[in-house]
């Protein structure tokens, strides 16, 4: 969400397909309450201590039902929010308050509680060079949402997508037949503007690494003794990447260990949601 002409037109085109999902034909349950247009408003309570991220899609999930929908917005997104807080108040067609709410709620719920996760894991690096990064691990169709969430909880996004950076897994160094191989195929391929990241496992990957000049080297499920020994045979030659089974809980272990970046692919896979409702809808003239 950094260009908001470019991915406003993505996240409206997400938005309307979560929209049908919910709302394949009608809202039978609102049209049997409610068969005729009536103005009414709607508050969105916090109920959970958190960071709310997600108020503008929140706001446009409404607005693709009926443009005339108005939602005021009482915080900004990376704000803290506390249990009982008032954050929103939404105003329009009951209908249209009633049909959009749990799909407005989710979008808002996830990406808060994505970004609460994050910022409790960035406080945890505090103090050392190491930045945060989030993975590919995303939700399908939740990407440019989930990965703006982490970058409002205080994180840094790694590649978009398998077509915004070269990164050499397992899988794609067994395909070349080997480290050196694989980079080598990969300078050979792509623009030299590319970077090329490349993950290892063990200190004769990490050798091979660097002899075939990565630019990145990420380390995948090292021990914090063998990450140490990676970080001083790179000796600053490669950007570094810590990955593998990084967690809140995790974090305090490896932070000393010195690498330019962690990722974790728990701030988008296992974050909670932050529990938020909308409440108090009643007619209004």
């Amino acid at each position: 969400m950094n260009n908001p002409v470019t991915e406003k037109l993505h996240a409206d085109k997400l938005i309307e397909l979560a929209l049908a999902e919910d709302i394949s034909n009608e809202d039978v349950s609102t049209n049997a309450v409610m068969p005729c247009y009536k103005k009414g408003t709607v508050d969105l309570i916090c109920k959970q201590d958190g960071v709310i991220c997600g108020l503008n899609v929140f706001a446009r999930t409404f607005a693709l039902l009926d443009p005339n929908t108005q939602t005021e917005l009482f915080k900004k997104d990376g704000e803290e929010v506390k249990r009982g807080e008032h954050i929103a108040k939404v105003t329009g067609d009951i209908r249209v308050l009633l049909s959009g709410e749990r799909t407005a709620l989710n979008y808002l719920q996830r990406m808060s509680g994505i970004a609460t996760y994050t910022r409790r894991v960035v406080k945890l690096l505090e103090g050392c060079k190491t930045k945060l990064l989030d993975t590919r691990k995303t939700t399908p169709n939740m990407r440019i949402f989930e990965k703006y969430a982490v970058k409002v909880g205080g994180g840094v996004n790694h590649r978009y997508n398998l077509s915004d950076g070269i990164l050499l897994k397992d899988n794609h160094i067994g395909a070349a037949g080997g480290v050196g191989a694989a980079i080598g195929a990969a300078r050979e391929y792509a623009p030299f503007v590319r970077k090329v990241e490349v993950e290892v496992e063990n200190l004769d990957m990490v050798r091979e690494a660097v002899e075939a000049g990565a630019d990145i080297i990420m380390l995948d499920n090292m021990s914090v003794e063998e990450m140490s020994a990676a970080i001083a045979l790179i000796g600053g030659r490669a950007v570094t990447e810590i990955s593998g089974n990084v967690t809140e809980e995790t974090i305090p272990r490896i932070r000393e260990i010195g690498a330019d970046f962690v990722s974790s692919g728990a701030l988008t896979h296992s974050a909670p949601i932050l529990d938020l409702s909308l409440k108090n809808l009643h007619p209004v003239d």
